[in-house]
């Protein structure tokens, strides 16, 4: 049984890891937009690559976030972020302690 535990709490910290590096890639790419950087940038690129799939999604499924050339994709993102670690997260490392 204290296996099983282990394994459920150690998921938890490693989700819990992730979705906090996803949350500042996301805040660093929405601060990068405002000073427009250079486009061929390695760093630049990656962030792109990590952050425009769900960005786009979002563009896509809510495009009320796109108004007058200001983009609040970033924000729903963040936004969805918070919500999986308080509930999902939480959810699982209550379940682990629980058993």
């Amino acid at each position: 049984m204290f296996v099983i535990q282990n394994v459920l709490m150690a998921v938890v910290s490693v989700l819990s890891t992730l979705l906090n590096l996803y949350f500042w890639i996301v805040i660093v790419a929405a601060v990068i937009t405002w000073v427009r950087p250079d486009p061929y940038n390695p760093i630049v690129r990656a962030l792109r690559m990590m952050t425009e799939p769900a960005f786009y999604y979002v563009r896509k499924w809510m495009p009320f976030t796109y108004r007058a050339g200001l983009d609040f994709s970033p924000v729903v993102v963040l936004l969805a972020i918070q919500l999986v670690d308080q509930i999902v997260v939480r959810s699982l490392a209550q379940y682990a302690a629980s058993i």
